[in-house]
Parts: C-alpha cells; sequence; structure tokens
C-alpha cells in the first residue's frame, strides 16, 4: 500500500472522528444523549415523523439502545409510536417535542445551515460529490470482505 494513500485514510479517519465528536459535544450542550439527539433530528428534518426502521437504519446505533431513547422521549410525551403498513411503525414528534426540539436537534440544524452558509454552492456539490463517491467506493470494498 502507499504510504501516501495511507496517510491519506489515517487523516480521513481523523476527520471522521472528530466531527463525531463535535455531535457528541453538541449532544452534551443541548442536554440530551447521542441517540436521543439523533431520534428528534431525524424527526426534524423529516417533518415530524419517521419510520423507525429509518432511524435504525441511518444512525448505526444498536436497535436496544434506539428503542430505550425512543421509550424515554415517549415517557417524557416527547414522541408517540403507531403502527403503519403491518409491522412497520411510525414516530412522530407530539407539540410537546415539537417545542423540545426546537431547543436541541433544530440548533443542531441551524449550526450545520451556518456552517454551510459559508461554502460556495460549487464547494458543496464538491464536497458531496466526493464523499458520495467515497461511500460507495467503500461500500463495495467492505462488500467483498
Amino acid at each position: 500500500m502507499s504510504e501516501i494513500i495511507q496517510d491519506k485514510v489515517n487523516q480521513i479517519n481523523c476527520l471522521n472522528e472528530e466531527i463525531d465528536s463535535l455531535y457528541h459535544q453538541a449532544a452534551l450542550k443541548l442536554g440530551v444523549s447521542d441517540c436521543v439527539l439523533f431520534v428528534l433530528y431525524m424527526l426534524h428534518t423529516n417533518d415530524g415523523k419517521c419510520l423507525l426502521y429509518d432511524i435504525y437504519k441511518l444512525s448505526g446505533i444498536s436497535k436496544q439502545t434506539v428503542n430505550s431513547a425512543i421509550r424515554k422521549l415517549e415517557n417524557e410525551e416527547t414522541v408517540y409510536l403507531e403502527k403503519c403498513n403491518g409491522k412497520s411503525k411510525m414516530v412522530y414528534l407530539t407539540e410537546k417535542g415539537k417545542t423540545y426540539t426546537s431547543k436541541t436537534a433544530a440548533r443542531l440544524f441551524e449550526a450545520e445551515y451556518k456552517a454551510l452558509s459559508n461554502w460556495t454552492e460549487e464547494e458543496i456539490n464538491l464536497y458531496l460529490k466526493l464523499t458520495e463517491r467515497y461511500h460507495a467506493d467503500l461500500k463495495n470494498e467492505i462488500e467483498s470482505l
């Protein structure tokens, strides 16, 4: 393996870890767990509703941890679940949940928005294009392990 590519892999991994750390810091500052913040974020960016399956799939967090976070939010009357299409469940924000989300996940979304507002449209598109390419190539490599 080329030493240059090895160094770049390490740089990419360090940046990814640092970005993950920023999201953890955001959760701490907002007074919620990482998982609760992710659930609220998903609901915020999907008009107050989201399939439970999508939360599992996109979070990379164990089902048990996601379910615990959702139970906590249900007990606080922040979200509720409803069955849809057979076994599937939809998670919804309550009115109380919408207020809570405006103080948590919506603030994180606003921070992301402000960070990208300093970029040109060309820079954003390039970042997305390269990230999508890296994701697809890495996925193929992992599938062939």
